[in-house]
């Protein structure tokens, strides 16, 4: 927990507010306090709580990646050439500047990480795999999936 957020206890309204704005972040506070059945200085303190406790941690647009011309994803199952903190700090870095993996898990299991990456064309991702993902980012194999269809994707978390 980052040293500004708190500990909170999410309650029956505070999962409400959550629900309400991952499906639509840009709610006016008018709006999301008739929705939640709360006064709008209520809800805004809800809100405002969420936020500093690091519940909420950011707004963001939601973007389609086929329309901004991006239509690959790709994940990338990376073996790492080693355990020790130094290569997997070094692989950590290098995959923080990379702009094309939008997502970079460490994964416990068969692999060491799993990576998506956002692509033009499978020509860039090659170029790409070769140019990034390698020993001197601390991995030793790389084995690449590619989806042939998007079933479900979501970014809302299924609050009870």
């Amino acid at each position: 927990m980052k040293e500004n957020e708190v500990s909170i206890k999410l309650d029956r309204l505070d999962k409400r507010i959550i629900r309400a704005l991952q499906h639509d972040g840009r709610l006016a506070n008018n709006e999301l306090a008739r929705m939640i059945g709360l006064s709008p200085s209520s809800c805004l303190r809800r809100v405002r709580i969420l936020e500093d406790a690091g519940v909420i941690r950011k707004y963001a647009a939601i973007v389609d990646s086929n329309k901004v011309g991006l239509p690959f994803s790709m994940f990338a199952r990376v073996w790492l050439v080693g355990q020790d903190a130094e290569t997997i700090d070094r692989f950590i870095e290098a995959m923080k500047e990379l702009p094309q993996v939008v997502e970079c898990y460490i994964i416990l299991g068969e692999c060491d990480a799993l990576l998506k990456v956002l692509m033009p064309d499978l020509m860039s991702y090659r170029t790409f795999q070769s140019t990034h993902l390698t020993k001197k980012n601390g991995i030793l194999s790389v084995k690449t999936d590619l989806p042939s269809q998007i079933i479900k994707q979501s970014h809302e978390f299924p609050l009870g």
